[in-house]
């Protein structure tokens, strides 16, 4: 089933945690979405060459597609 909701689309959150909040679809998958600036999750990074601190990174998590909502051209 295609989706409504491409890469680089702008969305809101209308269910979850989350609710409320705006950003640009970074990823846009078959039932999951990555959302610039929601559901950020730490993950902890081993040292590497493209890493060489390592520590904790932030980074944004997936959500569901049913709960978030394409915001239209004409409304930003």
């Amino acid at each position: 089933m295609p989706s409504h909701i491409k890469k680089g689309d702008i969305v809101a959150v209308i269910a979850g945690n989350h609710r409320g909040k705006q950003g640009k679809v970074l990823v846009a998958g078959a039932d999951r979405v990555i959302v610039e600036g929601v559901r950020m999750v730490k993950k902890h990074a081993r040292r590497s060459q493209s890493l060489p601190q390592g520590g904790i990174i932030e980074k944004e998590g997936p959500i569901h597609i049913s709960n978030v909502k394409l915001i239209p051209a004409a409304a930003q």
